[in-house]
């Protein structure tokens, strides 16, 4: 309650509609409440239909709405006229809907939930109690917090004080609980005895070989045994572009400085051997011959390269 007052105080509407308000709130309302249970009601009462009246003001008339159906009518024994303002009534003209200030905000309370019912706002004209009690709250309000704290509250027992359960209600025949624990072993041993069960092996799958290396390394030898060192280093050269475009996504047209500073950058490579490499393959184009020691140096720079990146 003192956090709905703190929240009332800071500009805010709050409406509570229930049968029971207890004696803490009582006390921070400024008010005295009487409710009672449907056991306190007599039959003739109980037959009786529910009336409720909206008072004038705050209302442009004095309206009365009934329901043929029972009742059981809470009402405010006492308020505190110096900031309280009554806004409904019972039959018996006892209060039940009361407006309070605090700060820049309003707190209604009202204590018949049955008026905002379905039984009660289908019947005649009764929707209008739900549309005069409602105008009540500020026309600039943009969001609405719904609460039913209430909805789900859990059933205790009214004569031990414990809590029911589905597993107490169900076990309170014999039969049934013999059946439900049961089938609840029955389902304990299938789980136990499943988890025994051998867990298929694995098999072992050999990782996929590079045909397309194989065949290049088959190429290589082959122009090595002819001598070929020229048509071999270009081989070599191509198979060394057509990696760099592939894993560096670098064009290999133009091989100039810029070529070989984004190279040394994707790569991680010493850029002074980067720099052998292309200078290698440029003077492939005007070479005439190729000797061995050349071959065989830049075979060296090439595996290097593949090695360290």
């Amino acid at each position: 309650m003192k956090k709905i007052i703190e929240f009332v105080d800071a500009g805010n509407d709050v409406f509570i509609s229930a049968r029971y308000i207890s004696a803490a709130a009582d006390k921070i309302l400024g008010c005295s409440s009487s409710s009672y249970s449907l056991a306190s009601f007599t039959d003739d009462e109980m037959e009786d239909s529910m009336q409720i009246l909206l008072s004038h003001p705050p209302f442009e008339n004095k309206m009365i709405y009934y329901y043929p159906g029972k009742k059981f009518n809470s009402y405010f024994d006492a308020i505190d006229t110096a900031r309280t303002d009554v806004a409904g009534y019972t039959e018996k003209q006892r209060p039940d809907f009361i407006h309070l200030r605090a700060g820049k905000g309003n707190l209604y309370v009202h204590l018949e939930p049955l008026a905002f019912s379905n039984y009660f706002l289908l019947h005649k004209n009764n929707i209008s109690y739900y549309e005069n009690a409602m105008s009540l709250i500020s026309k600039g309000v943009k969001k609405v917090v719904w609460d039913e704290y209430y909805l789900n509250k859990r059933s205790y027992n009214d004569s031990n004080n414990e809590k029911k359960s589905w597993l107490s209600v169900l076990f309170r025949y014999p039969a049934l609980k013999a059946a439900l624990l049961t089938a609840l072993f029955t389902l304990l041993l299938y789980v136990l005895l499943e988890m025994r069960r051998k867990q298929r092996i694995i098999p072992v799958i050999a990782k996929q070989r590079n045909d397309s290396l194989d065949f290049v390394r088959t190429i290589g030898r082959l122009y090595y045994d002819k001598g070929d060192h020229m048509n071999l280093c270009r081989k070599m050269g191509a198979y060394f572009l057509d990696h760099v475009r592939n894993q560096y996504k670098l064009s290999t047209v133009e091989l100039d400085e810029n070529f070989i500073k984004n190279l040394k950058y994707k790569s991680g490579h010493d850029e002074a051997e980067i720099r052998g490499i292309v200078s290698f393959i440029k003077y492939l184009d005007d070479a005439q011959a190729i000797s061995h020691e050349q071959l065989t140096n830049f075979h060296r720079q090439l595996e290097t390269f593949y090695n360290k990146t």
